[in-house]
């Protein structure tokens, strides 16, 4: 019997699609077929159902948080099953027992190889013959020709090794290092729990580098000579190309020729250049490219865009989602180029092609490695209506990258005028649309326009010519950096090396993937926003108090560096490739937690965070206590005073009748004596009512209309 093995029950479906199916409890069981004579059986993981052992599960006495007990590294690292995924392995379990050949069809990258080898290593069936399907996308006549080029499991085994130097080595540095700063900073006041990790915090520290940056810019004027000038055929206007820090020291650079207190001058064209300009189609998506435009034009999160490309895929209209690559081979180009006339009326913009050969910007089997860039699959909906707002922009996205393909490059002028007053030249840009090209797919959009592609078009002027000018002073302020969007920290990430000042370390960053992969970064994101890190407002990033006290406290070392985990990207895709070995690789991480050790406790001597202390304790205050010399803070279980030692009493559950009680409404309390009618509460009679709350001498009192 042969069990394929998916990665989730959706994608089983999808496995299972083009053949004749029936469903079982846990697995669908394929007929008899030409690919499979005898039948088969699909079953399917829940995302991860095994996962590595925790410390106490070693070592009881490593669940207690203590520095004596660090570095935590097991003689042989162990898996467990996921306690509530347990039914589902059984059934994996019991299939795979039966099998007499399993085939791979988790998704295909490293961590859906690593889904899979685990599955097979806790049933002991490791032994047992393994094929790998493998397909770039989930469309029914992509996954029969991926069942008729079935790869041996042998060609993608080194993925698995891959993935498990990655998994147990973040294992070590993030366990290890996060118990290491936790136990230092809560010595010296901190209450919080300090999650440490080898590519989040070296993104940690670019975001804090920004905003400390912000901070200590000092803003200062400038000053610029600007003239409007007036010719035969109407008017233009051109500056200098110097700034001044003063009037005085601008006025001396441009004396005699222009002095203070007079405006009219007479200029004349000195030059005029035109040259034609030609802006190529983008290059194809992949996942960082798609999730920094969608976030620049629509503010949609990183891991929003994730999760909807990825739904696409498994609806079969895209190809697979967590790709780097930006091109395609002749095969995928071949379907596309046949689809031309429907992908156009799906986005509404028809055009005659002005290519249909392929590109070599485009069309590369030299630059795909696992897969190709994110393109639409030849399964095309009849319309976008059944999709959800933000599948529809997606989706609409990545068709028009690709139609870009078939389009004629945008094509300008660009006109430099050079007008002289005496010896002081004044330039003035414009720019003639000659054809609109490619942009073509986006001028529908009023978020699609940018400023650079709006026509400035000049007067038509010769050189020689006489230019009547007035002239005067503009003055600004140089201007901080803004903080990073979402958007840009991906950007940020895959081009890390940017960053790095020493020369060798920014060749290294530079060969990588940057920070973490297409398929971790936008988790990266979520989860220094879950661990309290930073914040979004507006789709910008702050670091919060709690986040600059981790950035201060693992300053100078490693962790605060990209250049380590850009060079575990490297090694990784080495052992992948079967370059490398994966045990290197672990025993290189053990070392580095014993220098990780000795070198914190170093530092932490000479770390000063009083200023932290107050400041992430002030984040914390919900708002005055009402005995008036403290603040009323979440105390986990319930919401105290900060004076609680000092002898205030006061304090707040969180739930009250079944009814959770929100920060809010604690504040409305505590600063009004009442809050507004809230609905949720259950009587003693279990039946539900609503109530206003009252605050009296410290106690809470109902208050009914």
């Amino acid at each position: 019997m042969i069990v394929i093995l998916a990665e989730k029950p959706d994608q089983a479906r999808k496995l299972a699609a083009p053949f004749t199916h029936s469903k079982g409890k846990g697995f669908l069981h394929i007929s008899s077929c030409n690919e499979f004579p005898d039948g088969a059986k699909v079953t399917w993981a829940i995302g991860h159902l095994v996962e590595l052992k925790a410390p106490d599960e070693y070592n009881a006495a490593w669940k207690k948080w203590d520095i004596e007990s660090l570095p935590i590294i097991p003689e042989s690292f162990q898996y467990k099953v996921t306690k509530d995924k347990a039914a589902q392995f059984k059934i994996v379990k019991d299939l795979l027992k039966e099998a007499d050949q399993i085939i791979i069809g988790t998704d295909p990258a490293r961590e859906g190889e690593n889904i899979a080898r685990l599955l097979i290593m806790m049933a002991g069936c490791s032994n047992k013959p393994i094929k790998r399907l493998w397909t770039s996308s989930l469309t029914e006549n992509a996954i029969r020709k991926g069942f008729s080029e079935l790869r041996e499991g042998s060609q993608t085994v080194n993925l698995f090794h891959e993935a498990q130097a990655r998994q147990i080595s973040d294992w070590l540095i993030g366990l290890n290092a996060s118990r290491l700063y936790t136990i230092h900073l809560q010595r010296k006041g901190f209450r919080e729990v300090f999650s440490v990790g080898r590519v989040q915090t070296p993104v940690l520290t670019l975001i804090y580098n920004r905003q400390c940056e912000i901070k200590h810019f000092k803003s200062e004027p400038f000053f610029e000579l600007v003239a409007e000038f007036s010719v035969t055929h109407g008017k233009y206007t051109g500056k200098i190309k110097d700034r001044y820090p003063s009037k005085e020291q601008l006025y001396e650079a441009v004396r005699p020729h222009i002095v203070p207190g007079k405006e009219s001058y007479d200029g004349i064209i000195k030059q005029v250049e035109v040259n034609e300009k030609r802006t190529q189609p983008p290059a194809l998506f992949n996942l960082s490219g798609l999730q920094a435009l969608l976030n620049k034009k629509k503010k949609f999160s990183p891991k929003e865009v994730l999760e909807t490309v990825q739904s696409l895929y498994e609806k079969g209209f895209v190809s697979y989602p967590r790709s780097d690559s930006q091109h395609i081979t002749s095969e995928e180009f071949a379907y596309l180029k046949d689809n031309l006339k429907s992908y156009q009326q799906l986005v509404g913009i028809s055009f005659q092609p002005h290519r249909l050969e392929a590109s070599k910007r485009f069309v590369n089997p030299d630059k795909v490695s696992d897969h190709y860039a994110i393109v639409p699959t030849e399964r095309i909906p009849g319309s976008t209506q059944d999709f959800s707002d933000m599948e529809k922009e997606t989706y609409e996205e990545i068709v028009k990258s690709a139609l870009g393909m078939f389009m004629d490059d945008y094509i300008f002028e660009e006109t430099v005028i050079t007008t002289a007053v005496g010896e002081v030249d004044f330039l003035t840009k414009g720019k003639t649309e000659k054809s609109i090209g490619w942009k073509l797919l986006y001028r529908t959009d009023p978020q699609d326009t940018d400023e650079e592609d709006e026509d400035k078009a000049l007067p038509r002027v010769n050189q020689g010519e006489h230019a009547a000018g007035k002239v005067q002073v503009k003055d600004g302020m140089t201007q901080p950096p803004k903080p990073y969007t979402q958007g840009q920290l991906i950007t940020l990430m895959t081009n890390a090396g940017r960053h790095v000042e020493d020369k060798e370390m920014r060749e290294i960053l530079n060969q990588s993937e940057g920070l973490g992969t297409e398929a971790t970064r936008s988790g990266i994101i979520e989860t220094l926003m879950q661990r309290e890190f930073i914040l979004v407002k507006k789709n910008q990033v702050f670091v919060t108090p709690k986040g600059e006290v981790l950035c201060e406290a693992v300053k100078g070392t490693i962790l605060s560096k990209p250049e380590m985990t850009a060079q575990w990207e490297i090694f990784l895709k080495e052992i992948g490739r079967g370059n490398k070995k994966s045990t290197v690789f672990i025993e290189n991480t053990k070392k580095l937690c014993y220098k990780l050790l000795e070198q914190a406790s170093d530092d932490m001597g000479r770390l000063d965070v009083k200023e932290q202390i107050a400041a992430t304790e002030q984040a914390d205050y919900i708002c005055k206590c009402p005995c008036g010399k403290g603040h009323i803070t979440d105390r986990g279980k319930f919401y105290g005073c900060t004076e609680y030692q000092n002898g205030c009493k006061i304090s707040f559950n969180k739930e009250l009748l079944g009814k959770k009680l929100t920060p809010n409404q604690i504040k409305q309390l505590c600063e009004k004596g009442k809050t507004n009618k809230l609905k949720g509460f259950i009587s003693k009679k279990q039946k539900p009512f609503e109530a206003a709350l009252s605050l009296k001498d410290g106690k809470i009192e109902f208050i009914f209309s």
